[in-house]
């Protein structure tokens, strides 16, 4: 499988802003980024022209690192947006909100999207009852995912425990930290996710 090895943190400089792909590491003084907040190479301190081709290219980015997307896979998701009878870059992000990797992120049971892609891949999940391996699984409106009664005792899932509140879970979910649990109560409208991208750039970019 197709993955990305380099630093992550070169990637949130790149982007001149933190992408918080480390977890925790992102809140503390040990970020790279508060000590170099520009882009990573030789020109990094110098001026770039902020053509409109760069301004969407740099969006496209952005949203594929945030979510952790490879290209091709981005390009079908977008495509697949497109097919819809919707905003483009509101079904986008939709798409990607419902990936299990970021439902399990965003649910507070891993510190970063990379660590619940991997707690995903080893297979310590259950959708509906049925073991769950794949992070760009999708979820669907009412699915009820679950933590492996064997996993339970992981250090990830009793740390999640143990900090159960202290991050917010948007309002389409609901997490029951109890029980290991996940409620998908809907599937996110654009006004309830807070990640800053600028989708209609990203539609402007593929539309060329």
């Amino acid at each position: 499988m197709a993955r990305y090895t380099g630093a992550d943190c070169r990637r949130c400089r790149r982007e001149k802003m933190k992408l918080f792909l480390k977890g925790s590491k992102c809140d503390g003084p040990k970020c790279p980024f508060e000590s170099r907040p520009f882009p990573p190479g030789q020109h990094g301190r110098g001026r770039t022209k902020e053509t409109e081709y760069l301004l969407q290219l740099r969006e496209k980015q952005k949203a594929r690192r945030v979510y952790g997307v490879l290209e091709k896979q981005f390009r079908g998701y977008y495509e697949e947006a497109v097919a819809k009878q919707a905003k483009t870059g509101e079904v986008l992000l939709q798409i990607l909100e419902s990936r299990l990797d970021n439902v399990v992120y965003r649910a507070g049971y891993a510190s970063s999207r990379d660590q619940a892609r991997q707690l995903v891949k080893h297979g310590h999940f259950t959708v509906n009852g049925k073991k769950v391996d794949i992070p760009s699984y999708r979820v669907k409106e009412h699915d009820i995912i679950e933590v492996r009664e064997k996993s339970k005792q992981l250090t990830p899932f009793l740390v999640a425990q143990a900090q159960a509140g202290s991050r917010s879970v948007p309002a389409w979910l609901e997490a029951i930290p109890s029980q290991m649990k996940i409620l998908v109560h809907s599937l996110p409208a654009r006004q309830v996710i807070d990640t800053q991208v600028q989708e209609q750039l990203i539609v402007e970019l593929y539309s060329k």
